[in-house]
């Protein structure tokens, strides 16, 4: 039972756009968060951004403003639109709902999670 599908990587030259796209089902979605994870080779898991289900974005301290982060009105998809990408952006992202309501806003912790995509490999050459 597949309850988030990322989709929308690939190889791509530096500068160039990507548009990731997850798809939710079941429990996974209208869920109150979903969001974006990536890990870099030899890195650990690091948060890119989030949106609650009112449409509210938190993007990660290093996310440069080249990251957006958007949600379809019925909850059921979430898409994240990189520009100007680099080669320090290559990763596989994933994508991630949390179901219930956070006390401390949007979470950033990938432990705050429930639900989790297989990921989707995004590959920059300079």
């Amino acid at each position: 039972q597949v309850q988030l599908a990322e989709s929308g990587g690939g190889l791509v030259r530096a500068g160039d756009s990507l548009r990731l796209s997850c798809a939710a089902s079941g429990r996974a979605s209208n869920s109150a968060y979903m969001g974006w994870f990536r890990r870099a080779p030899g890195q650990d898991r690091e948060f890119v951004a989030a949106i609650n289900r009112y449409g509210t974005p938190y993007y990660g301290r290093s996310m440069n403003g080249r990251f957006t982060i958007s949600r379809d009105g019925d909850k059921s998809a979430v898409y994240l639109q990189i520009n100007s990408l680099k080669p320090e952006d290559t990763a596989v992202y994933f994508c991630a709902a949390r179901q219930e309501e956070h006390e401390y806003g949007i979470p950033v912790a990938a432990v705050s999670y429930d639900f989790w995509g297989q990921g989707t490999q995004v590959t920059v050459s300079s």
